[in-house]
């Protein structure tokens, strides 16, 4: 047997006093840990005990099995809270009746069992029923105990005693169970029990420790259920921190009209108003708040007010308790200086406090409630900075649909890009730029998308894709451009012949309306109203303070204007990559770029180039203008050219009439590009190597466009080279000297000085290995974690969604490597290299520009090993900065 972690098993709370601190709450769980600090200040709270982390720990490791001293522990902790509340537990006469719940170290709220009123029996329901004076009660207590028991720990379905519920009260006319008599409950009850023999072949349990020791090994069960593990991995909670369990004294708020059950918040959870927000319910127990099966009261007469209800507040039904959960209240949030979720229990009159903990809240109101408190002087700006989840600012950055509207849902895909969209529904890319140009609106719905759909991507309000996962083309494309997409949405098929769309039994033709939800993975028939949200003063201070803790630069993803424009508004620092082959997609220029990758000469490849100068100039004179005074990295064409070409009848002969060469031609000559792995094929400084004219016309447009924008704005302008995909030296030197050449000639032809650097973008694992080589000749490296995550697993991240979850499910790996950096592999090659990097050329710049620049853990990392900048999407530009601000020291 394995040796026990901790020879105290048990921890008591309660009568003002507690074994227990906040601070244990790895111990403890978030729940134990709360209830004791609450002991501690002097709050009414029912007495009880926690069974500690360490327990479930042993549990699972001793396959089921307890820690030797545990039950003799439990045993002196159940005597203890007797004696506090003058019962025993299994008395006949005076019996002590307990809760039994989890208590996680992290929130998990709904995940996992509870068990109310246990304790009760045969004979101690009658002890209940005498001591209370209300044997409806009593019995009320004791059916509730064996329904949610057998369910719970004896894994009887829920709706058969629902069942049982209902039809009695059809029978008998009555329309709620508070109408049912305590002889009626007495005879469900009995139907109850046959119903658990039937189901489980033994007796529902009398005996009170068997009962007790069922509920702790049901709530510590539930620790593994599906629901459980499933909550764990999406909010990255470790398996083996475990749940604690709580066994308290039971307060009962369905001891008729004095007493109530409530749930509230010490401000508002939506907008942060600093106001009690919360409801409660009279003659009823926890649950019967959650289940909506009745309506729940406002607590404050003012919320009762806006809501236009007739029920009464607990403010004007119990004005002296109300009085005290105010006072409560008031202690818990200046204790714990944080919004509490908390909720209590009013029993005869008298207020008990069952739990604290933080609040969930919307980004909205994470941000009011921060800057308050600081107002306050409750807590300072670095502790609000801290107080802020970075990815939660997505909520403020995208539309949101309106949460009144009505809607059908179609189906439900990833949750790509944040952000919610409406439109007609369009197949091709094509189709999408076609309504744009006509002021209208278009859902593009592809299979999966490819680099060639970047015009329609760009034109559509959305994108839906029924393959692909988070870091798709599809995914990874629309975030950087802001715009909502719902990715691998499996249960929708697209028929591209009939340009339709099924889902169910619902076809979607060309035209038709639908929203998507890029934050929740909807997809919705018809329009739905949309709401943008605005950028408080909230915000702009919170951002203020971060800005000012933080070292790391925030630079943007961005190659058009409105891109530029969006991320100089969200605080960006420079533009961190520019990728030059979005910009060769658009509709009037794309004919010749297919004319110059299908020259099978130089002259005709020149001749095709220099119709695409004058368009390449334009667009970084604008871009320089825009980031005035910012650096702008520039990256030279990366992907393969066989991503350009024609495919269609129609487009070859569009090409060929622009060439003047024949069809059949151009048909052979797509075929000869086509690569089988164009991932790893001929792409980046390859292309570089093999056609240099075309680096040499990038790099004129973008010296020409510098010495331009610089006259135009008053501002130098030193752009940034980057030489995409090297894995040697020597290639990197070979197209540098052809840039270092154009800028020479630039220099000459328009008489004046050139500031500018050359780097490289690291992808590779060789270039990361050879960094003290390169950087010999680089003046920079920004590293590619993308690409440099593709290639250091092997993996492609188009199909990596295929089996990548099933590797988190098994333990394999805690994170998608494509989400956030993975620290042991490729973030060693990005140490690696930038520690050799620096060996050769101090002043070197290191910055990263995949997409692992917006993941606030990833961003952690670039501020430990000291790069000095993260580039991301120009929506992920506020993140990266409060995310920023969290990493540094």
């Amino acid at each position: 047997m394995a040796s026990a972690p901790s020879e105290k098993w048990v921890y008591v709370f309660g009568d003002g006093s507690a074994d227990g601190t906040a601070e244990m709450k790895n111990l403890l769980g978030g729940k134990g840990a709360n209830l004791a600090e609450m002991s501690n200040l002097g709050l009414p709270v029912p007495p009880g005990f926690t069974i500690t982390t360490d327990v479930c720990s042993y549990y699972y490791q001793e396959k089921g099995a307890y820690p030797a001293g545990l039950a003799h522990q439990v045993a002196v902790a159940l005597d203890t809270i007797g004696t506090l509340v003058d019962c025993k537990f299994g008395d006949a006469l005076r019996p002590l009746l307990v809760s039994v719940r989890s208590g996680a170290r992290a929130s998990m709220p709904g995940m996992m069992d509870t068990v109310l009123n246990l304790g009760l029996n045969d004979l101690t329901v009658e002890g209940l029923a005498d001591r209370s004076g209300d044997r409806r009660f009593a019995f009320d207590c004791y059916r509730r105990f064996i329904q949610m028991y057998s369910n719970v720990v004896l894994n009887v379905d829920h709706s058969l005693f629902e069942e049982e519920i209902e039809s009695y009260k059809d029978v008998h006319g009555l329309k709620s169970d508070t109408e049912i008599s305590s002889e009626a409950w007495r005879e469900i009850i009995e139907k109850f029990k046959n119903i658990v023999r039937s189901e489980t072949g033994v007796a529902f349990p009398q005996d009170v420790d068997e009962q007790l020791w069922g509920a702790i090994g049901a709530v510590f069960g539930s620790w593994m259920t599906t629901r459980a593990v499933t909550y764990r991995q999406l909010n990255q909670i470790p398996e083996a921190w475990g749940t604690a369990v709580n066994i308290q004294a039971m307060v009962f708020g369905n001891l008729g009209m004095t007493s109530a059950t409530g749930v509230a918040f010490t401000r508002n959870p939506s907008t942060g108003v600093k106001e009690l927000y919360g409801e409660f319910l009279v003659n009823a127990q926890g649950e019967d708040v959650v289940a909506g099966i009745r309506t729940p009261q406002n607590i404050t007469e003012t919320a009762r007010l806006a809501a236009e209800s007739q029920s009464p507040s607990l403010e004007a039904l119990m004005p002296q308790v109300f009085a005290e959960l105010v006072n409560v209240y008031l202690k818990l949030e200046r204790h714990y200086r944080d919004m509490q979720d908390i909720e209590f229990t009013i029993q005869d009159g008298k207020l008990w406090m069952l739990q604290t903990r933080s609040g969930k809240r919307t980004a909205k109101a994470a941000l009011k409630i921060a800057v308050e408190m600081v107002d306050e002087g409750l807590i300072d700006p670095a502790e609000a900075i801290s107080r802020i989840e970075p990815a939660s600012l997505e909520q403020l950055l995208h539309p949101t649909l309106d949460p009144n509207a009505p809607r059908e849902l179609l189906g439900v895909g990833l949750p790509a890009s944040p952000g919610a969209a409406s439109g007609e529904i369009v197949f091709n890319s094509e189709d999408a730029q076609y309504l744009k140009s006509l002021g209208r609106k278009a859902i593009l719905a592809r299979v999966e998308t490819s680099p060639e759909d970047i015009h329609g991507m760009h034109a559509a309000e959305g994108i839906l894709t029924t393959r692909g996962g988070m870091t798709s083309h599809a995914a990874v494309v629309a975030r950087g451009m802001g715009k909502p997409c719902v990715s691998g949405a499996g249960t929708i098929q697209i028929d591209y012949a009939k340009e339709q769309l099924m889902a169910g039994g619902v076809i979607l033709k060309k035209g038709d309306l639908v929203t998507i939800d890029g934050s929740t993975g909807q997809i919705m028939r018809g329009e739905i109203a949309t709401i943008r949200p605005e950028m408080s003063d909230d915000f702009a201070r919170l951002m203020s303070w971060a800005d000012a803790k933080r070292r790391l630069k925030v630079r943007a993803n961005a190659e058009t204007p409105a891109d530029a424009k969006i991320a100089r508004e969200f605080g960006a620092e420079g533009i961190g990559l520019c990728r030059t082959e979005h910009m060769f997609f658009d509709q009037d220029r794309i004919v010749a770029v297919r004319e110059m990758i299908l020259a099978d000469n130089q002259q005709g490849r020149r001749s095709a180039l220099a119709k695409l100068l004058p368009m390449q100039r334009a667009d970084f004179i604008e871009l320089f203008e825009i980031m005035s005074g910012l650096p702008v990295t520039i990256r030279l064409l990366d992907p393969p050219l066989h991503e350009f070409l024609p495919h269609s009848d129609e487009e070859i002969d569009e090409v060929a009439r622009a060439t003047g060469t024949s069809s059949e031609v151009l048909r052979a000559r797509v075929v000869e590009l086509h690569e089988f792995n164009p991932m790893l094929g001929h792409r980046g400084v390859r292309l570089a190597v093999s056609y240099p004219e075309i680096a040499e016309m990038q790099a004129r447009a973008i010296f020409e466009a510098a010495l331009e924008a610089g006259t135009r704005t008053g501002q130098p302008v030193t752009p940034e080279i980057m030489i995409p995909l090297v894995a040697i030296k020597g290639e990197f030197d070979l197209v540098r000297k052809l840039i270092v050449d154009v800028a020479e000639d630039v220099q000459r032809e328009y008489d004046r000085e050139l500031d500018y650097l050359i780097g490289t973008m690291i992808e590779l694992p060789r270039a990361a290995l050879r960094a003290s080589e390169i950087a010999q000749s680089a003046e920079f490296f920004s590293f590619g974690t993308n690409d440099l995550t593709q290639t250091t697993y092997g993996i492609s991240r188009d199909d990596s969604s295929r089996f990548l979850a099933e590797y988190e499910s098994k333990g394999l790996i805690t994170v998608d490597p494509f989400v956030s950096v993975d620290r042991d592999g490729v973030g060693e090659l990005i140490k690696i290299a930038a520690e050799r990097g620096r060996m050769t050329r101090s002043d070197i710049k290191l910055g990263i520009c995949g997409e692992h620049g917006g993941d606030p853990a990833s961003i952690k990392f670039c501020e430990e090993i000291g790069l000095d900048y993260v580039s991301c999407s120009p929506f992920r530009v506020p993140i990266a900065r409060l995310a920023a601000a969290q990493a540094s020291a």
